[in-house]
């Protein structure tokens, strides 16, 4: 597929400098911390010139996260650890949704080589990947209390009721333990294989 070449070939661009800069940014942030935890926890002197610095230039970066780690219930000296994970992960999530994305546009085009039928086997995979990732959250949303209604986990719930609903009405009950979700992904993954191997 021509039209999806200069698409694949910036986010071949975007990859090559999205690696170092993330990199570079977790590092600096990392240097940043070392220097911020150093004088707040006084282990270097509070009136040099190098905490001066410190507190004029590096700590306002660390703030927003300082309020939030403060709100519940940390201390402020974390907050630059906080801000470094938040860094890191942040960094890593763009890399690999960036490199998902390359990925699928590249199966994309080899698989528009092959007709239809290979198209529609992609979109297929797409599709069940979906829902077997919004299984996969919801689940997680039921470990961390998260709420259907929340902006974070509200996608899982309306992408995976029309599955999870009619199950619960046959599976057994073990307590508070609720299989559906597991049933679930396994027979989406059944039915993928079933549909790959008519097309």
């Amino acid at each position: 597929m021509p039209a999806l070449q200069p698409i694949i070939g910036f986010l071949n661009s975007a990859l090559t400098v999205l690696r170092p800069t993330v990199f570079a940014a977790a590092a600096l942030t990392a240097v940043g911390a070392v220097s911020s935890w150093a004088v707040r926890t006084r282990r270097i002197g509070p009136f040099t010139s190098f905490a001066r610095l410190t507190r004029k230039s590096i700590d306002p970066m660390f703030m927003p996260v300082e309020r939030r780690v403060v709100r519940f219930g940390g201390m402020p000296s974390q907050a630059p650890w906080w801000t470094v994970a938040v860094v890191v992960v942040a960094g890593l999530l763009i890399l690999q949704v960036v490199q998902f994305v390359h990925d699928q546009l590249m199966m994309l085009a080899a698989n528009s080589m092959g007709g239809p039928s290979k198209v529609a086997l992609l979109f297929v995979s797409w599709v069940f990947t979906f829902l077997q990732y919004a299984l996969i959250a919801r689940v997680i949303s039921s470990w961390v209390g998260g709420s259907p209604h929340s902006k974070w986990w509200r996608w899982s719930y309306r992408s995976t009721d029309w599955m999870l609903t009619p199950l619960r009405r046959v599976l057994p009950t073990f307590g508070v333990v609720d299989l559906s979700p597991m049933v679930a992904y396994f027979a989406l993954m059944l039915l993928q294989n079933l549909i790959n191997s008519s097309i």
